[in-house]
């Protein structure tokens, strides 16, 4: 069952007994769950509400309170959070869980609780009887993250259940300055949208004035400003970063970084990869593949590979004392600049 399936049947009363929850997007995922507190838990919260860790906690402890009557309330929300019951990889808790209570509860649950497991795991480990079970008889949840065209959409909704709009091309600079953590977006739009006021409009010089953006966020922004050959911005940025006191060396590493991403993103598309297999193979953010595929189409695949031969030679000049690290790297990004089109 995907997000948005399950939401619409919770939002129309019809919830589930059990829920396990699991992937990365971790903003998704609490959301889900106060989305569930709100649906099930009518009042008196203390009583209706309960948290537990499974590595501190037995599993079979979790199914006696399902199985007990709540207290002042028609229903309660039962919340476990777990990192290794259900997913793969080797259970350094001190824990044993009785994992057959579970199974056994499975067959017949109360109609009075609600179990949500939170399992922060990519992945799932489909081998367990527990997890085949679940799968079977439980809505099974996955919270990835978003992809390129998703991600921007989220952004719009967010500012538009506050009555505001972005300019185009804001939300696209947003996610560029604040990068794809769903809680970051959030707080920098409900921000955007205080300043902009109800029926206002966020513009990308909005974002630019009133945005923070971390050294990676404004090295991706500088080799997206010399991709599309604006050196004037891009240097800008280099210099800015250099009143901040940011290592040299340390930039030209993230600019390597983001070419082989480019060259890598651009190979495997050219081997009909789509944006999510190429995502996993490079364990990258779905947003950030789709921005490195739009940075690679304005080179061709041996100009990357030249300008991260370059950048290898200018990363060893820099080390050695060979060429002073500021106007070492201020020439590379004035040569790139002045010849990177096609």
């Amino acid at each position: 069952m995907d997000v948005k399936t399950a939401s619409k049947a919770i939002r129309k009363g019809d919830i589930s007994p059990v829920y396990l929850l699991y992937g990365n997007e971790k903003y998704q995922m609490k959301q889900f769950v106060e989305m569930l507190k709100e649906k099930v838990v009518e009042e008196h919260r203390d009583f209706a509400i309960s948290s537990y860790d499974l590595t501190e906690t037995p599993i079979e402890v979790v199914v006696e309170d399902a199985e007990t009557a709540p207290f002042l309330v028609p229903k309660k929300l039962i919340i476990v959070r777990d990192t290794s019951v259900f997913a793969a990889g080797k259970d350094n808790g001190k824990i044993e869980h009785r994992l057959e209570t579970l199974l056994t509860y499975m067959d017949n649950p109360t109609d009075y609780s609600v179990i949500v497991f939170t399992v922060q795991a990519e992945k799932l480990d489909e081998r367990k009887k527990i997890v085949k079970k679940l799968k079977s008889d439980a809505s099974v949840i996955a919270f990835a993250p978003m992809g390129g065209d998703d991600l921007v959409a989220w952004v719009h909704k967010r500012a538009a259940e506050r009555e505001v709009q972005l300019a185009a091309g804001a939300a696209e600079r947003l996610i560029q300055y604040t990068g794809v953590g769903l809680q970051s977006l959030a707080a920098e739009i409900d921000k955007l949208c205080l300043y902009a006021g109800a029926q206002g409009t966020i513009s990308s010089a909005d974002i630019e004035s009133l945005v923070p953006r971390n050294t990676e966020q404004n090295v991706f922004a500088m080799v997206e400003d010399l991709a599309n050959l604006r050196l004037d911005k891009a240097l800008s940025i280099f210099y800015e970063l250099l009143k901040q006191k940011e290592e040299p060396i340390k930039i030209a590493a993230l600019i390597t970084r983001q070419f082989r991403i480019m060259l890598q993103v651009k190979e495997l598309a050219g081997q009909s990869y789509s944006q999510q297999q190429i995502a996993s193979q490079l364990s990258l953010h779905p947003y950030g593949v789709k921005v490195a595929g739009d940075q690679a189409r304005r080179f061709r695949s041996e100009q990357l590979r030249q300008l991260l031969y370059e950048l290898g030679e200018l990363d060893y000049h820099m080390k050695t004392g060979v060429v002073d690290k500021v106007l070492g790297l201020e020439l590379f990004l004035m040569k790139m600049g002045a010849g990177a089109s096609i």
